[in-house]
């Protein structure tokens, strides 16, 4: 069928007058993939699906981020190097895993780094983090929007465990980032790095003894069907870093920008209350499971780390001058 350009012309007028606006954004859409690792019923996934929804409509559809939970895309090292190469756009990572490219980011991942939740905020709102991101930002790239709350990480085993040396030899799941082995280097333990996909099949079969993780983590990856004891170490209050692909910020405009800087920084807060809601209420949970939850002696097992804290030879990376800011935050 041939439309006359006179005939085309009174299509356009009667859209017009019909209220149908002929604007960029009504016909370039952007597909954005935002990529993790963690269970589709997690704080983590469901505040990423409204975050998705949130930017779609402030942005009046021009961006849609499909999420992929569950490492569907990758583990956390393949989801960083996918940022890099541009196959991945958006990702939450562990600090620890960012740490593998500029080492300072991961400051937080130290064993008791941190006194508690409201140091973690004091830090996440200050000078100091945005000024380590920049170091990231400067290498990468990429841009850092804000912390999530992941939790305080806590043992789990087949045993009890009270102290420090009862780690000793014992096989311990870690995430396959080398800060991780601070931990499992203060208490003497041997760390075997498995990816986090991998983690209840490595717990079933044996192939390690105990793994940590914060308790909404341990519930929702069901380690505790393979695990019959929780240590409340809380030896790392942990983070997760949203970061936006160096191949996908710079074309945003400013406004754009601050609908994802606002609306990525909202869903944070909205996952961290909400981890922070469930740290409070399972340890009773998992008492009714039937699992030995057992409170350790965390101030023995906060001396075994400090003197890592700052040894090169144990994988840090940060400045004294970071690490006396971090402790001087309040």
């Amino acid at each position: 069928m041939t439309v006359s350009f006179r005939g085309l012309c009174r299509v356009v007028s009667a859209l017009l007058v019909a209220g149908v606006a002929f604007s960029p954004s009504a016909f370039a859409q952007t597909k954005l993939k935002w990529a993790h690792v963690y269970e589709v019923a997690e704080p983590y996934h469901t505040e990423a699906l409204w975050a998705a929804e949130e930017i779609k409509k402030r942005t009046n559809g021009k961006y849609e981020i499909q999420v992929f939970p569950a490492s569907q895309l990758g583990n956390e090292n393949q989801i960083n190097e996918g940022l890099g190469l541009g196959t991945v756009d958006i990702i939450y990572t562990g600090a620890a895993f960012a740490g593998s490219i500029h080492k300072p980011i991961a400051i937080t991942n130290a064993p008791f780094v941190l006194r508690d939740f409201d140091h973690w905020k004091a830090y996440r709102e200050s000078k100091l983090f945005r000024d380590i991101a920049k170091g990231y930002e400067d290498k990468t790239r990429h841009k850092v929007i804000t912390l999530t709350y992941y939790g305080q990480r806590h043992v789990t085993a087949n045993k009890e465990i009270k102290k420090p040396e009862d780690m000793k030899g014992m096989k311990l799941r870690v995430p396959p980032a080398p800060l991780f082995l601070m931990f499992t280097k203060s208490v003497g333990a041997n760390a075997t790095p498995i990816a986090f996909a991998e983690v209840y099949l490595a717990l079933q079969q044996g192939t390690v003894d105990g793994q940590e993780n914060p308790l909404p983590t341990i519930m929702a990856k069901k380690f505790y069907e393979v695990q019959s004891h929780i240590m409340l170490t809380g030896h790392i209050t942990e983070s997760l870093v949203t970061i936006v692909g160096s191949h996908v910020w710079p074309k945003l405009s400013e406004d754009e920008k601050k609908v994802f800087q606002d609306v990525l920084s909202e869903a944070a807060s909205r996952a961290t209350g909400q981890i922070r809601e469930a740290e409070g209420k399972l340890v009773d949970e998992f008492k009714k499971l039937g699992r030995t939850v057992v409170e350790v002696d965390r101030e023995a097992f906060r001396k075994a780390a400090l003197p890592l804290h700052n040894d090169p030879s144990a994988g840090g990376g940060w400045s004294q001058a970071e690490y006396d800011a971090l402790q001087a935050l309040k």
